[in-house]
């Protein structure tokens, strides 16, 4: 097993340098800082100290150099917009993205075991034929176009929801909603493909002749031999819903990381693009070693590979 997670965090950690060197090159392609943060008019003396003191006069690769040095020390910088350190900009902005993400998440996995558990017990029944279609729709739905048709039917037209910001439950309804969308989509049709299998085969058949309750049979004996599938939709979803809480961040106002980051990447603002990119993509590696350890509990032939 210690070998499995040694195996696995090394190539994340191989992924993460990866990403790091392409995000750190490409969002200097987006331009000069310099003409965002001085007046017109600054003169070049001006325009030269402020290259000198962020660094942006030397050559790229001696700048990536001294931001590992940097990063070791565990120094990401600091806003070149706010002037504050960039990971506490960051830290503040997470708990936001990973309340909503989570709530979205919590709410499509309880919501696609359900429907999906219900769809597979009687397949081609009405039920079943519903829910297809509407996690069909769900899945193939794009998150913006969700949002900004939620937008003008629930907050312009009918006014029962804020078009933006962050406050009451009102202001949570349509971010999570949209968010979860894709993954209750999929992950019905995961659930009900697995449950389908699971629900023929013999340990299931074993257990009706022997008297078991029905929802016994479904959501204890079936359920859980179907789970390594959901789970392993599931992490990739979770992965995928926190890259498109980028989206709906930006569309709703949502003050989290995405959001920040997306600013960041308009103003130029490479320290805070940096430290969200490094900070989100180490939440994915952790993400990736917990559902690791869920395969490891879940199917024992694992542990033996």
């Amino acid at each position: 097993m210690g070998q499995y997670l040694g195996q696995r965090a090394l190539h994340s950690g191989i992924a993460l340098i990866g990403l790091i060197l392409a995000v750190f090159f490409l969002v200097r392609l987006t331009g000069d800082p310099t003409d965002l943060y001085l007046p017109i008019d600054a003169s070049l003396e001006t325009r030269r100290e402020f290259a000198q003191k962020h660094g942006f006069d030397r050559p790229a690769t001696e700048q990536f150099v001294q931001f590992l040095k940097d990063v070791s020390n565990g120094d990401l910088g600091y806003s070149l917009r706010k002037q504050r350190p960039a990971m506490e900009l960051v830290l503040e902005a997470y708990p936001t993205t990973l309340a909503l993400a989570g709530v979205a998440m919590t709410l499509s996995i309880v919501l696609a075991v359900i429907v999906g558990a219900v769809a597979a017990y009687r397949p081609g029944g009405i039920f079943d034929r519903i829910s297809g279609i509407a996690s069909l729709a769900g899945a193939s739905a794009p998150d913006f176009w969700v949002a900004i048709t939620g937008i003008l039917l629930f907050a312009v037209t009918f006014r029962w929801l804020p078009t933006s910001g962050i406050g009451g439950i009102e202001y949570w309804i349509l971010p999570i909603f949209v968010l979860m969308l894709r993954p209750f989509g999929l992950m019905v049709q995961v659930v009900r493909a697995s449950m389908l299998g699971a629900l023929s085969s013999a340990y299931v058949k074993t257990a009706r002749a022997k008297g078991v309750r029905e929802t016994s049979v479904i959501f204890v004996h079936a359920l859980r031999n179907a789970c390594i599938s959901i789970v392993t939709v599931a992490g990739d979803l979770a992965v995928g819903l926190i890259n498109g809480a980028v989206i709906v961040e930006t569309v709703f106002g949502w003050p989290g990381v995405g959001k920040l980051m997306i600013d960041a990447v308009i103003q130029r603002d490479f320290p805070t693009v940096q430290a969200a990119v490094m900070v989100t993509a180490t939440a994915i590696f952790l993400l990736n070693i917990v559902i690791d350890l869920l395969y490891l509990a879940l199917d024992p032939r694992i542990r033996h590979q």
